[in-house]
């Protein structure tokens, strides 16, 4: 053999070795990617009392560190408003409530997801004032001149509003009010009508009490004066991402971050 057909066959040779490697390595890569995908991230969709907003912002990172692909989208209003929202079709994928009224609703319709109905946590309710106020220390000092105008929540959405008349109806004080009050969409509303002053007093949960430096808590109310304050939640049954919820509802039931943020924000947990 030439020596020119040596080297024509040499080259030959070391173009197609090449060609194979090369090949190879894309195969390698393109087997890679197929193999080891990143894992996708779900959306969960909660509805929650408002009264729940500062607890459930400072659990969400908590969460995240642990789920990094799971995303937590809140959307906080009244207990009642948010009943509504999901009986109307609304993607939720979670509903925590500030009572059971409305949970027993969504049961009754056939919402719920079998099995993940329970009972979260427990509050207290509480008569705020300005923090500076001196005019009121007791329930009873609302029915005075000094008192003008007193925010509770809407008693038709509101299950503070709800609770909060219980209260002044059992002190034998709700009719003397009437021309006080003065309604909020949500126990949050009336917590700040308090802490702008456009309203000299105000009933609402101990936990969203806890939450400002503008207000104080005058007094508790009662146990025996209204019904008992429980935070429902549950998996609604039209959620895509049912595996997901769940496992958030147990991560708040029973995880020791979420009991730690749950009782520095002043709730109990119901433990049932």
């Amino acid at each position: 053999m030439s020596f020119k057909r040596i080297l024509a066959f040499s080259c030959w040779l070391l173009f197609t070795c090449l060609l194979v490697i090369g090949c190879n390595q894309a195969n390698t890569t393109n087997s890679a990617t197929t193999t080891s995908p990143t894992a996708q991230s779900t959306t969960l969709t909660i509805s929650a009392a408002a009264s729940l907003k500062d607890a459930l912002d400072a659990i969400k990172p908590i969460y995240n560190q642990a789920k990094p692909n799971v995303n937590l989208a809140y959307n906080f209003g009244s207990s009642g408003a948010l009943q509504q929202q999901i009986e109307q079709g609304a993607k939720v994928d979670v509903f925590i409530s500030a009572a059971t009224k409305q949970i027993d609703a969504l049961e009754k319709k056939g919402l719920l997801v079998d099995g993940t109905r329970k009972n979260l946590l427990k509050n207290q309710l509480v008569l705020i004032a300005p923090q500076n106020s001196t005019t009121i220390s007791d329930f009873k000092d609302l029915t005075s001149p000094q008192i003008k105008k007193i925010a509770l929540g809407e008693p038709k959405s509101v299950p503070a509003g709800q609770y909060a008349q219980q209260v002044l109806t059992s002190l034998k004080i709700a009719d003397k009010l009437k021309g006080k009050v003065v309604y909020a969409k949500d126990v949050r509303q009336a917590l700040n009508y308090v802490e702008s002053g456009n309203a000299d007093a105000g009933l609402v949960y101990l936990s969203d009490a806890k939450s400002s430096s503008k207000v104080k808590v005058v007094t508790t109310a009662p146990e025996n004066s209204h019904y008992p304050i429980v935070y429902p939640l549950a998996v609604i049954k039209s959620s895509q991402n049912i595996d997901a919820a769940k496992d958030f509802e147990q991560f708040l039931y029973s995880s020791n971050e979420a009991k730690n943020v749950f009782e520095k924000q002043g709730f109990v947990l119901a433990g049932g």
